[in-house]
């Protein structure tokens, strides 16, 4: 399980890495990002996946979600993958914004010719913590998972379906019901095909129905958010929730946005969030 560091920077007595591998669930070389606290120096410490949003890559929370000073304070590993497979040369990939490179939807594709390549459900769900837990100093014992927008989609899934393997969950502005909305509409029918019956295990607002999370949900959702009416559904999924009785905290704000001033002014409570459900002293 070679791994190659990209670059490394320190960062609020810490250290910001990039780094790439070759993963075995893609079948091409990934990159993610890195953020160890000052005390990954001493112990291992609790880690939080976090999956970016639709055309992020690796590198886009680490630049703007100033998630690093709290994390340092919490003694939080920060790890944010890459959204989708690089370079699969598969035709069409790169003609649409919200399909193929950089939108992966954390799905395992059944529908070829993506199946081979996009696997990014059980690339995050199970490579890549064990990429981390052979490299860097994680408590493997103590992992959460948050996301924003498409990733807040992927967070909520594969929580919700790997709930012994992850122990805290929150999301920004997330894709609550992709099975009702164009974005998971295109990437569902154009990864798993029109059988509907396949994209609820993809769907959190499905999902919720018939498995749930061992603790708390966090969502916070922008009242300005351009794609909270076609796209979001969040009231799908506090309903699910109230019906299943999942612990869920939906937050509404009035003013915000879909984008990462709206983040970057609420990450502190959900590094919060994910400190308390991994047993860090605050």
């Amino acid at each position: 399980m070679s791994l190659q560091t990209l670059s490394e920077h320190r960062c609020f007595d810490g250290v910001q890495g990039y780094y790439s591998h070759g993963s075995r669930e893609i079948g091409l070389p990934m990159r993610f990002s890195v953020y160890q606290p000052p005390q990954a120096r001493d112990r291992p410490v609790p880690v939080l996946f976090y999956l970016a949003g639709l055309t992020c890559t690796e590198e886009t929370f680490a630049i703007k979600a100033g998630a690093q000073r709290i994390a340092a304070q919490y003694g939080l590993m920060l790890v944010a993958p890459d959204t989708s497979p690089r370079g699969a040369r598969i035709p069409g990939e790169d003609d649409a914004w919200d399909f193929g490179t950089g939108a992966g939807f954390y799905v395992d594709a059944t529908r070829a010719p993506w199946s081979r390549h996009y696997r990014m459900y059980s690339y995050v769900a199970r490579e890549l913590p064990e990429v981390i837990a052979a490299h860097f100093p994680a408590d493997d014992e103590r992992l959460g998972l948050f996301g924003h927008s498409m990733g807040g989609h992927g967070a909520l899934v594969i929580a919700l379906r790997n709930p012994e393997r992850f122990r805290s969950l929150s999301a920004f502005a997330p894709i609550c019901a992709p099975s009702r909305c164009p974005w998971g509409q295109k990437a569902f029918s154009g990864y798993l095909g029109e059988d509907r019956d396949a994209w609820r295990d993809y769907d959190a607002s499905e999902l919720v129905r018939h498995v749930r999370f061992n603790g708390p949900i966090l969502i916070d959702q922008g009242l300005a958010d351009q794609f909270l009416a076609e796209q979001l559904y969040p009231e799908v999924f506090e309903a699910a929730c109230h019906g299943a009785g999942q612990a869920l905290t939906l937050r509404r704000h009035a003013g915000y946005d879909h984008g990462y001033f709206f983040i970057s002014t609420f990450i502190e409570d959900h590094l919060r969030h994910h400190a308390t459900q991994l047993g860090v002293k605050i």
